[in-house]
């Protein structure tokens, strides 16, 4: 070891036998011929929280200010919606839609919920069970508006809860159980029918259809279009000739 550390610890297995040991400066590992390591294919995804969604969620239910130091720290948590928050902003950056942003901004404010209800220090982050209330047609109507005149620009979930009058958090949930997806989701198929009715056309590429219809780029338009209508971009515009 080049340069290690005493405070870490790396654990083999070798030919089925357990070995740890700290990761010392000058320390050697032996291994004999004809002996493998185990070796265990792992990803991980890390998942930063900003201290604004923090204080967001502070604000909705005047609770006082939580700062990112006050979750536990904790190795091996099981919790099964920080787990979906993390695969969905896992599948957005895999596969990035047009919607992206959104996605990751609401992810945010809903893992800074779960991490202060369920994984803080305090006892006083006890945030209420609430039935979300559906938008009201007015505010609907409003917000509907809003993403049909702006589909080209860059649109956040603040902007729409903006012209709603209401917090992000409370906007993604009333969106949701009236329109019966989340607002990302809602702005994604939007551009998706924006891109079908240009390709229609004829009169633009694909590669500024995906600029216009705010894809990262041509292949993420195709990657998208694909999955929503089991043919790509190229195919469907061939089947209107």
């Amino acid at each position: 070891m080049v340069r290690g550390s005493d405070e870490g610890l790396l654990t083999y297995k070798f030919a089925g036998s357990w070995q740890s040991t700290r990761p010392t400066t000058g320390s050697i590992h032996l291994r004999p011929i004809g002996v493998n390591s185990d070796e265990a294919n792992m990803q991980a995804l890390h998942l930063y929280v900003p201290t604004v969604a923090f204080a967001r969620l502070m604000d909705d239910y005047n609770l006082p200010a939580v700062p990112g130091r006050s979750i536990r720290y904790s190795c091996g948590v099981q919790d099964e919606l920080i787990n979906q928050i993390g695969l969905s902003v896992l599948s957005e950056m895999m596969c990035p839609t047009a919607a992206g942003r959104i996605l990751v901004e609401t992810s945010s404010l809903l893992l800074a919920a779960r991490l202060a209800h369920a994984h803080a220090e305090t006892e006083l982050i006890r945030l209420p069970i609430l039935t979300p209330h559906r938008l009201d047609n007015v505010r609907l109507r409003r917000v509907l508006a809003y993403v049909e005149e702006h589909l080209a620009e860059h649109i956040t979930v603040t902007d729409l809860a903006n012209v709603a009058c209401l917090s992000i958090f409370h906007f993604t949930r009333a969106f949701a159980a009236a329109m019966g997806v989340p607002p990302h989701r809602y702005v994604s198929q939007r551009r998706l029918e924006s891109a079908k009715a240009m390709i229609a056309t004829g009169r633009a590429s694909l590669s500024e259809i995906a600029l216009h219809c705010r894809f990262s780029s041509q292949s993420s338009l195709t990657r998208a279009f694909r999955r929503a209508t089991g043919v790509t971009p190229a195919e469907y515009r061939r089947t209107l000739r």
